[in-house]
């Protein structure tokens, strides 16, 4: 039985590591668990002031049970382990199973619609959040969408960041999975795929140059925001300053449509990963606060008017362990403020992530 309020799941991914970081930040004290004692140690000790947190670790296997008995006498349920399309729903039921609240960082738009779909009312009959991508990419691009709606009369939201960084190991297996489905945006209160294989020139705030983006699997704020009255369409988009990845990420994509996608689903899956695999093979440095980044921006129209809000911050990934960090910290200490399937934004209060941020990197916020 735990005896800690939280797990981290996958605890020896460099997401995991970072989440750990930020318990320790609020005194929390939690489980690092996974398949591989030893590599989760390894992760571990490379956590600043490790020494003065109060955790433990833990080894399981990946089903139900077994993590539902691991998650037992826990509160929250950090989930890390991807691709989640194919392990995130093991990791919901075990969550529903042991009574626990459950976040985790993917933006794989499939598992997200799946996961409301599926288990939302399950949630809430039991007075529990589930609450995925509650991470960078989507969480802070959420708080400046929520920002952009308290104006009265937006109801259209074009949603973008722009990030300095390596993708993980876990992420790029994220991005080719994205290859196999449709990525969806809002359109006046239909759910449309974006064209394949296809690009977008965005400007970006405070940049002289134009960005290339990418819907890079659709994001998860379209499927947000669906069934919020006062929003008819958002489009979501992800760019990332290194641009030779992002031009090299829609040439595979463009032979994935031409090579792969006519071979049996298994075969896909393989070709795919092996492709994750050759991007990024191990973990990448931690991240530099001078070098890493991130400006995340929503333009808000309505008939009437619009408004813009743009976030300038630090690291992303780094980011995700402190937004994870703060979600435990709110669901243990008052609960969160609605329970179901939530953004991240609803579940915890946009402007409390937002003031977890700051708290933590240096935050700039413009609004007009």
């Amino acid at each position: 039985m735990s005896k800690k309020p939280v797990v981290i799941y996958g605890a020896s991914g460099y997401t995991g590591r970072l989440i750990a970081e930020y318990l320790r930040e609020y005194e929390i004290p939690f489980i690092a668990a996974g398949r591989s004692r030893e590599k989760i140690e390894e992760a571990m000790a490379k956590v600043p002031g490790i020494e003065t947190a109060d955790y433990e670790i833990a080894t399981v296997n990946h089903t139900v049970d077994e993590l539902a008995e691991l998650l037992h006498g826990s509160q929250v349920f950090c989930n890390t382990v991807g691709p989640f399309i194919k392990f995130g729903e093991t990791a919901v039921e075990a969550a529903l199973k042991a009574g626990v609240h459950y976040i985790d960082t993917t933006g794989e738009q499939p598992f997200v619609a799946a996961a409301k779909e599926k288990y939302d009312e399950q949630f809430k009959q039991a007075g529990l959040a589930l609450v995925p991508s509650t991470a960078y990419m989507y969480a802070t691009k959420e708080i400046a969408a929520q920002i952009v709606l308290e104006q009265e009369g937006i109801d259209s939201i074009e949603a973008a960041l722009l990030a300095s960084g390596v993708p993980t190991y876990a992420s790029t297996q994220s991005i080719f999975g994205m290859f196999i489905n449709d990525n969806l945006y809002l359109e006046n209160d239909e759910l449309k795929p974006w064209p394949k294989a296809k690009g977008y020139e965005i400007t970006v705030p405070g940049h002289a140059i134009s960005q290339l983006a990418h819907p890079w699997g659709g994001g998860s704020l379209p499927i947000w925001f669906k069934d919020d009255p006062r929003v008819k369409s958002v489009r979501q988009l992800t760019a990332f300053t290194n641009r030779p990845m992002f031009e090299s990420i829609l040439q595979l994509q463009a032979h994935y449509e031409a090579e792969i996608k006519q071979l049996p689903m298994d075969e896909q899956i393989a070709a795919l990963s092996k492709i994750g695999d050759d991007m990024q093979p191990g973990m990448p440095p931690r991240e530099n606060m001078l070098q890493h980044r991130c400006i995340d921006f929503a333009v808000g129209r309505g008939t009437s008017g619009s408004r813009t809000c743009v976030i300038r911050s630090g690291p992303g990934y780094l980011q995700t362990g402190a937004i994870q960090a703060a979600a435990a910290h709110k669901l243990l200490n008052g609960g969160p403020d609605n329970v179901g399937f939530c953004s991240p934004g609803q579940a915890f209060g946009y402007r409390y992530l937002l003031g977890a941020l700051k708290n933590f990197f240096p935050v700039d916020v413009e609004v007009y």
